[in-house]
């Protein structure tokens, strides 16, 4: 409630100027989402069962602007039931105000944010993310979650820069035992999350700035923030009690560049995530200092259909310190974890089905993900999509061998107004 009756004055105090000088475009969608899982896992008090994911909702939205353009506004409100949980709320997705100049804009309020050139691969993109709805198949714009954030825009001569200032920290929505099936490595113990306070020491930010040479983008990108996933520890090494998660500084350095290249699009991506807490690496509990990269090319197969790939390493800095404090009998991770990823899309009966198939190839941990889905728009406003969510692995403890129990078919009804 607190979030919508902020929403409503921000978006009061934005709409006053608009209406007298410019239409309101309102409109949103009411949808449905369900995923079964198929791998015929065990149902576990307090846990999941068959039905991962029963959501039924509505999104509203609003936007407008002055007449010159100078100030404008949007929100985009959810009211949901959650049929699993059974309980209804309200997400506030995106609500802020403009105010756009010559050579600057700023917006202040809660918004999505993006950087990076990868697909699905995030190696600049420190904003967050939910990983419960990407790997349950809600619609994709769901993976990311909105920032309450300062946002400004400089658009000198030689390049545009943009800063992000968030003084309020936003966890990653992260794979939880109540939400999916996982290995618990701490079974019976209760865990207890940091909650980080709105403070000048705990707050965020971020630049990037960027331009064109020739048509090809670049950017370079800073940010001083924290892992958005929780570190976990024990509370006692002898007799513990409880398992501490908490969310580590993280200082980021990165470039990225993307453009036409022999009748395709090619795209590179690296950047050092500096661990804060654990400069010398002999922290288990908090990420090693790691170099991430990717190099992705998007070419054009036929008709209406493209096919992408992608290689991705992360290569973890001081891997000697790291090996030495690993407690006996936890895994370890390689020092360089490699990723492959490929994409196919087919546009099919005057591109009102959209088939897709996206996978992910664990190269190093040898698991992966396959992503297929097929999406049918019946009109502008009804559209239908199914697909499923398919893992694989030989261990339990890496990315996507954690959720081999999780393999789930999902289908979204979606009428937009």
């Amino acid at each position: 409630m607190r979030f919508l009756i902020a929403a409503a004055a921000i978006a009061a105090a934005a709409l006053a100027p608009a209406v007298a000088s410019a239409a309101v475009d309102l409109g949103g969608f009411a949808q449905a989402n369900y995923a079964i899982d198929v791998a015929d896992p065990p149902c576990v008090d307090g846990g999941p069962c068959d039905v991962l994911l029963a959501d039924q909702r509505v999104q509203l939205k609003a936007e407008g602007a002055s007449e010159k353009g100078s100030s404008g506004y949007a929100a985009k409100v959810d009211l949901f039931y959650d049929s699993v949980a059974k309980r209804s709320d309200v997400e506030v997705r995106e609500v802020f105000v403009d105010l756009t100049g010559a050579h600057a804009s700023l917006r202040a309020g809660r918004q999505v944010v993006t950087w990076g050139v990868g697909d699905l691969l995030f190696t600049n993109d420190i904003f967050p993310k939910d990983w419960v709805a990407f790997f349950t198949g809600r619609p994709l714009e769901y993976l990311k979650i909105g920032s309450d954030a300062v946002k400004v825009d400089l658009h000198p001569k030689a390049f545009d820069a943009e800063i992000v200032l968030m003084p309020v920290f936003q966890a990653d929505r992260y794979p939880t035992a109540d939400k999916l099936h996982l290995p618990d490595p701490f079974p019976g113990l209760p865990r207890i999350t940091e909650d980080k306070d709105a403070s000048i020491e705990n707050g965020e930010a971020a630049l990037r700035l960027s331009r064109y040479v020739s048509d090809w983008g670049l950017s370079l990108y800073a940010s001083r923030t924290f892992y958005r996933s929780p570190a976990m520890t024990l509370d006692s090494p002898t007799t513990p009690t409880a398992v501490l998660q908490f969310f580590p500084r993280l200082n980021t350095y990165g470039a990225s560049a993307t453009g036409s290249l022999l009748g395709g699009v090619a795209s590179l991506e690296g950047a050092l995530w500096d661990s804060g807490e654990d400069q010398s690496g002999s922290r288990y509990a908090v990420d090693n200092s790691t170099v991430k990269a990717l190099a992705g090319y998007s070419y054009p197969l036929w008709k209406d259909a493209t096919l992408g790939v992608q290689g991705y390493v992360e290569w973890m800095l001081d891997y000697s310190a790291y090996r030495a404090t690993a407690p006996a009998g936890y895994p370890v991770k390689d020092e360089k974890r490699w990723t492959a990823t490929t994409r196919i899309t087919q546009l099919l009966r005057n591109q009102t089905v959209t088939g897709n198939l996206f996978a992910f190839w664990g190269l190093t941990e040898e698991d992966g993900l396959v992503i297929p889905s097929l999406r049918y728009a019946a009109t502008d406003n009804v559209s239908v999509e199914v697909g499923a969510n398919l893992f694989y692995g030989k261990a339990n403890y890496t990315q996507f061998g954690a959720l081999n129990e999780d393999d789930n078919v999902y289908t979204t009804l979606r009428y937009a107004f």
